[in-house]
């Protein structure tokens, strides 16, 4: 899943323009090389590319493998089976996540759906069978129980309560007849069941997560600003003028969300933009006004964002002491 990744970060920066090499900060000009080879960001800094928002869940998720591989190494090859019952959730979104980045960027002829099957790790179904794991979980290695304790008490609360960050469920055996077009797992919406159906999956959630469930924020558009607020804070952040038709221009080439009149205006990217239903209209994050300023901080970067020249800012000039 490491190289997964890697590779799939790569074919977006690829697809989108974006020079993912290393630069030997010495001697302008000049590519970093391993080999022969221009040395290429590794995955963390890819990650950070990608998902510029540290609170992000499926960034935390993914950093979260980036640590435990760059600690594990070869120390702890006793601890596999443990680390799988500890982390299976984790996993398991991980390769959620990875789904639904390849679909969302290169489309769902890219899905994983025809390659691999929904991986259910069963470990009981009797009361004895859960007490015999709760045991294995404890033979985690002191060190690696303490780097995870450590790694989640930095994230907040809604991260790690988050699907993309854990995926937690719990699977009950279905006395049905077998339906011929069924598939042989399936998931039931929150919003789709009855009051009764879930109070019960409420009641079998208190020892484990069965139901994705949205959340919504109790103020629309919370941490969220329009465009001519977004250009004002963007052209703070950086030398030159930068206005609504730079904002504007940006959007476009970065595809971050459709153009108007597009017949499907909530494909956004979902880090740095949200279609708002009511309004028709777009409200943009502060990662993606932080994002605008880090790619508009040079004439050159400036340029290659919105596709228009750099003006610099008019300098206030002192007046002369008398």
């Amino acid at each position: 899943m490491h190289l997964a990744w890697l590779y799939l970060l790569h074919a977006e920066f690829l697809r989108d323009g974006v020079d993912y090499r290393y630069w030997d900060l010495q001697r302008k000009n000049r590519l970093l090389k391993i080999d022969g080879e221009a040395k290429r960001w590794e995955l963390e800094r890819s990650m950070k590319e990608r998902w510029p928002s540290d609170s992000d869940p499926t960034r935390a998720n993914l950093s979260l493998f980036i640590k435990l591989r760059n600690r594990l190494e070869h120390r702890h090859a006793h601890a596999d089976e443990a680390l799988m019952l500890n982390l299976a959730g984790h996993a398991h979104a991980l390769l959620v996540n990875f789904e639904h980045e390849l679909t969302s960027q290169f489309g769902d002829d890219s899905s994983l759906a025809l390659r691999l099957r929904l991986p259910i790790f069963v470990g009981t179904f009797s009361p004895q069978g859960e007490q015999a794991l709760r045991r294995f979980r404890k033979t985690l290695p002191k060190d690696l129980r303490a780097f995870l304790t450590e790694y989640e008490s930095g994230l907040d609360e809604t991260v790690i309560n988050d699907s993309r960050y854990e995926f937690r469920l719990r699977a009950t055996v279905e006395l049905a007849p077998k339906d011929p077009d069924a598939v042989a797992v399936q998931f039931t919406h929150y919003s789709d069941m009855t009051d009764a159906e879930r109070e019960a999956v409420e009641e079998m959630g208190r020892r484990g997560q069965v139901i994705v469930r949205d959340r919504k924020q109790p103020v629309s558009g919370l941490g969220k600003v329009m465009p001519k607020p977004a250009s004002t804070m963007i052209q703070e952040g950086i030398p030159f003028i930068f206005n609504l038709n730079h904002f504007a221009a940006a959007w476009r080439r970065l595809k971050v969300r459709p153009p108007a009149g597009d017949a499907n205006p909530h494909r956004t990217n979902p880090d740095f933009c949200e279609y708002d239903e009511p309004t028709k209209s777009y409200r943009y994050t502060k990662a993606y006004v932080q994002h605008l300023i880090k790619k508009c901080g040079t004439a050159e970067d400036f340029e290659a964002t919105t596709g228009m020249p750099a003006r610099l800012k008019a300098q206030n000039t002192p007046t002369p002491a008398a």
